[in-house]
């Protein structure tokens, strides 16, 4: 299935998906690295275009260095995935990858904590772009 025509939320739908199947299948407790694969691996499987440990260059005064930053999953250059496995997440996650979206002038970004009991619960929609984005962080 090829989504280079599917929008961010039909898009971000099926990504909450997988992560919920490698979820289940695998349990919490395990290295973000294990998780960025999984879902990586899941996701080309239905057939997107994944990209992992993404470099983005950090423009400056409208020089592009390359100190930038690394996205942990890009889905068909569209949507943004921040993969953790904390015990909690702190208001700087959600920060870190709205930042990341300003950059790159992205739309959405999913954070993902899978070191939960239930993954529906670590799942937060990022989007850049909103009017009060900084009041809806936690």
């Amino acid at each position: 299935m090829r989504s280079y025509r599917v929008p961010e939320n039909a898009l971000s739908y099926k990504i909450i998906g997988a992560a919920i199947e490698v979820h289940k299948s695998v349990g919490p407790g395990l290295l973000e690295s294990t998780y960025e694969n999984a879902l990586a691996f899941d996701l080309r499987e239905m057939g997107y275009s994944v990209g992992q440990q993404v470099p983005l260059p950090f423009i400056y005064k409208e020089i592009s260095m390359e100190v930038g930053y690394r996205v942990d999953l890009l889905v068909e250059n569209k949507v943004m995935i921040e993969v953790k496995s904390l015990e909690s997440l702190a208001p700087v996650h959600y920060a870190q990858l709205l930042t990341y979206l300003r950059h790159s002038n992205m739309k959405l970004g999913l954070l993902i904590n899978f070191n939960t009991k239930f993954l529906k619960d670590e799942i937060h929609r990022i989007v850049n772009g909103l009017q009060d984005e900084w009041c809806n962080l936690p």
